[in-house]
């Protein structure tokens, strides 16, 4: 069975310690623009201040975060807690065939992957979409090594049926060569939350994947 189709192309991740700006102030502006998902990642957060300043972006979004397609990084159980839609793991969490059954059939779950095994083994996991690469050189994924480039988005994308959302470097302008590739969308940091206007950048991709 095919894996459902997320029903939103842009994926926006927050990076607290290395933005410009603050997600909790432009968030809500971000989403009222037309982003419809983000994962919270914030690695260095114990569980207790992970839970806290996720909840802030949720309740920082009002009404608006009925229908918005939070994500949380590593920790389902805090993700249900949250009302979150789904959890993003990571290569060291718990891998997703030893989440608890309850976990797993109240979340969506996504999964990193840099190469095609990764990917393959996401699908094979059950995973509901994967983000891949780093695609192109970008600081925040120096430590995946080198970037992988659309080639390896385009093998990845041909051998899996798994949703893969492009990572890494992507900017506005390299969204086409990346849809092209077969991802189904794109991912971002510092794209959005280190540009001059968060805003006029997240219509820039926007107008490059023909809708958030």
């Amino acid at each position: 069975m095919l894996p459902a189709m997320p029903p939103f192309r842009f994926y926006l991740i927050t990076d607290r310690r290395g933005a410009r700006h603050d997600a909790r102030v432009w968030l809500p502006r971000l989403a009222a623009a037309g982003l419809r998902a983000a994962q919270v990642r914030e690695k260095d957060l114990a569980p207790a201040e992970c839970f806290g300043y996720a909840r802030e972006l949720r309740d920082s979004l009002g009404e608006r975060r009925t229908g918005f397609h939070f994500y949380l990084n590593d920790r389902a159980d805090l993700a249900l807690a949250l009302g979150f839609v789904g959890v993003h793991l990571r290569e060291d969490s718990l891998p997703l065939a030893r989440q608890a059954a309850a976990l797993r059939a109240s979340l969506r779950f996504a999964i990193s992957a840099h190469n095609l095994e990764g990917v393959l083994a996401a699908e094979a996991a059950g995973a509901h979409f994967a983000t891949f690469g780093p695609i192109y050189e970008t600081p925040s994924k120096a430590a995946f090594g080198p970037p992988v480039g659309p080639r390896a988005l385009e093998q990845a994308a041909s051998r899996s049926r798994l949703p893969l959302f492009a990572l890494g470097g992507v900017t506005p302008g390299r969204v086409a060569e990346c849809m092209a590739a077969g991802a189904r969308g794109v991912a971002a940091i510092s794209a959005v939350w280190n540009a001059d206007d968060p805003l006029a950048a997240l219509a820039e991709f926007g107008e490059a994947l023909g809708g958030l």
